[in-house]
Formats: C-alpha cells, structure tokens, sequence
C-alpha cells in the first residue's frame, strides 16, 4: 500500500499541493492497516468488515474534506480529497490481497491528477487546480 501510493505522493509534492509525500502514503498504510485488522478480529463476520470499511471510507471523507477550501467562488482542493479518497481504497485493495483492484487505483490516481488536468476549460488559474 506504502509503495502503491508513492507515486501520486511525489507527483503531488513536485507540484507543492495541500497534500504530499506523507500524507499519501500514510493513508494508504493506515487503510491497510485498518482492513487487516478487520479481517483477523472479525474473520467470522462479513458485516462487522463492513461496518469497519463503512467507518474507514467516512473518516478518509473527512481526511479529504479538509483539502477543500473555498475562495471568493472558487473552490480548490476537490481533486486531491479525491485522490485521498481513492487511496484509502488502495489500502483497502491491498488488505485484502485485491492487488490488481490497488495498481489500477494507483494508475488511474495517479494519470487522473497528471494528464487529465489539459481538459479542463483554458482560463483556469494554477493556484485553483486541485
């Protein structure tokens, strides 16, 4: 999950956003962590692991809501909650050996935030790219 998250990190602190190098990553691992914890605990109990990835998707959603921040009537920040987000489901992926689910969240993470960004609308100012 660690490795799997650094790539997005590092694209992310290259471009000096909110969220970085250490966060990522940590997210990541935390979900990992979290899962795998739900997984030995609650081996016998598909909805106690579902009440815990239920809590652990809330909690990133507040981790990621924090990046948002508002000016004027501009927002920013919405594309790294979502990559923040997305990367507590690759730690998810990873605790529950889904690796093929984790790469491609991490790939698509990671060319979302670096190419997909020439589609927005030609205007928009740097500072306000999430």
């Amino acid at each position: 999950a660690f490795v799997l998250a650094l790539p997005v990190a590092w694209d992310r602190e290259r471009r000096e956003r909110s969220a970085g190098l250490r966060t990522f990553p940590l997210v990541a691992v935390a979900s990992c962590g979290y899962m795998l914890i739900a997984r030995s605990e609650f081996s016998e109990s598909a909805d106690a692991q579902a009440r815990m990835v239920s809590g652990l998707i809330t909690g990133i959603g507040f981790i990621g809501g924090g990046a948002i921040l508002k000016k004027g009537d501009r927002t920013h920040g919405t594309a790294s909650a979502a990559s923040i987000w997305s990367t507590g489901a690759l730690g998810c992926a990873v605790a529950y050996d889904r690796y093929e689910i984790a790469l491609l969240l991490a790939v698509i993470n990671l060319a979302a935030l670096r190419w997909l960004k020439i589609l927005k609308r030609e205007g928009d100012d740097a500072e306000y790219e999430g």
